[in-house]
This record gives structure tokens, sequence and C-alpha cells, in this order.
């Protein structure tokens, strides 16, 4: 079988990595850093939402993802802000963030040198999106986990998964020897989409593989057409549906509830939820957590 844990005999797997092994649901979180060039004053006022955050999420046993990139958008580097305004008041084993493949190779060793002194839970790896921005560095992130699992061993690594591609197709890459990876985050999926989150589950586990795997989960604030249209270019969007689910009556909050009740009913039990706002962050999670029991 193909089991988490860093490849290296000897290290400590984390907490992350220990909890994702443990037979209890998960209810993680994703939040952003602020966009490149919006202003040192908004700059300035979200980095302080997201410190507030940050403390408040790891104080209350919570795991804190943090994107690259964003749905194409140059977005400031966290480690360095994580380092800077936290310091010892928040403990960074809470805290994975992202690292796409579209920096040149050099700033992505760097990135994962800098995260391994603060600390942090693990890094998910990711390819990034071919349309928009630089070019990747390497051609999948399985080659950019490959030479940082060698630059450091003891970092516990993420990869991905988009079971609303061929999902059996995307079983089988995670299964591949190559993939190089602790654990598995996947695209955001639905309610409306547990069908190809059903396949992709049984190809892995008719491969053998037990590698953790964490669903995506989106909050969506409301049904304006417009953002459903621009999310879209970036995952699959289920707007009709989302669109009668608020005509209806159902909160944001109720919405997300579905989605993560019928994950956790294939058994996809473990979720990051994207989307939810740094400032009220940690009340609305909890809200969720305590909706979804």
């Amino acid at each position: 079988m193909i089991s988490p844990g860093p490849s290296p005999a000897g290290h400590d797997p984390g907490p992350l990595l220990r909890r994702l092994v443990q037979p209890e649901p998960l209810v993680a979180v994703e939040l952003r850093p602020p966009r490149l060039g919006m202003g040192t004053s908004r700059s300035m006022s979200v980095w302080i939402d997201m410190h507030h955050a940050v403390q408040r999420l790891a104080r209350q046993d919570n795991f804190i993802l943090l994107t690259d990139d964003a749905a194409g958008d140059h977005e400031e580097e966290s480690l360095a802000h994580l380092a800077a305004n936290l310091g010892g008041s928040a403990d960074l084993a809470a805290v994975v963030p992202f690292l796409t493949c579209k920096h040149p190779i050099e700033y992505c060793r760097m990135f994962a040198r800098r995260a391994s002194a603060l600390g942090v839970a693990a890094v998910a790896v990711v390819g990034g999106d071919h349309a928009v921005g630089p070019e990747r560095c390497v051609p999948h992130g399985k080659g950019l986990r490959r030479i940082l699992r060698a630059d450091q061993p003891g970092l516990p690594l993420g990869g991905w998964a988009n079971p609303h591609r061929d999902p059996i197709e995307q079983a089988r890459f995670v299964a591949a020897a190559d993939f190089t990876a602790d654990f598995v985050l996947t695209q955001i999926v639905s309610h409306h989409s547990l069908g190809c989150v059903e396949r992709f589950r049984a190809e892995l586990e008719r491969l053998g593989v037990d590698l953790p795997v964490v669903y995506g989960v989106f909050h969506y604030h409301s049904a304006n057409p417009r953002t459903l249209d621009y999310l879209g270019r970036y995952f699959p969007v289920p707007a009709p549906e989302i669109t009668r689910e608020f005509d209806s009556g159902a909160t944001a909050e109720e919405i997300c509830l579905r989605s993560i009740r019928g994950l956790r009913a294939i058994g996809a039990d473990k979720v990051y939820v994207s989307n939810l706002r740094s400032r009220d962050v940690a009340r609305r999670l909890e809200g969720i957590r305590e909706g979804v029991g």
C-alpha cells in the first residue's frame, strides 16, 4: 500500500499527518493572502485580519491552508509575513502554505527551506494554472515535490488531484510511484459532484492507495451570476444548482454544510473550506463545524 509519512526513516511526521490518519472527521480552512498591488494600507489591513485569524484558528486546533496566487492573481508571499507578524504568538505547525510551480526553481527551494525552518505543518506543492501568469519551472507538481523532498527530506509535502477530470486517471496519478506526496488536496467539489468523488475514491481503494485525501469545499457568499461566472474559470461551479438553493432560501452556511455532509456520507470526511473571509473566519468555521456535527 502507498502510505503517508515523509520518506526518510526516523522523521516525525508532525501534527498534520498524525491528524490525517486518525479516523475522526476534519474541517480545515483555506485563507488567501492579499493580492499584490492592492495598496499599502489595504494590504496591511488584510494582513492584520489574517494575523488575528491565524492566531485564533491555531489556538482552536485548526489547520490553515494559505494559497499561492489563487485564481491567477499574484499574492503576497505568505511565509515572510507570518514570520514577521506572528513570531512565537501562533504555532505555525498549524499552517500549510501552498507553493505552485509558477516561480523560479531557486525561489521554490528557498520557500521550502524557510517553511522547514519556521516549522510549518507541510507545504502543498501544486502545478498552478497553465492559463495565467508565468510558465511553470517544471511541468508538473510531482517534479517540484521530488526536488524539494531531496532538499528538505523532513518537510511533509502535499499533492493535488482534481476528481472533476477523469477520476480514474486522477487516482492513478496519485498511485504512481513518482507522485512524491504525504497527503492529497483536491479541487473544489460539492454535493453536486459526489459521483466523480465516489469514482475517484473507489479507484484509490482498488489500487491500494491509503494516502490521506482532504477534499475542497467552497463557501459561496451568494448566487451573484458575475461572481459564479468568474469562479467558473478556475473550478467547476454548479451555478444553476447553487442559484436554485439560494433562491429557495438556503443560507451560504447551509449550502456549505450540504457539501460537507454529502462528502461524509460517502466516506470523504476530511475537508477544507475555501472562501471564508479572514475577518470572521474563526466564528464561521466554528458554526460550520457545529452544524455538521
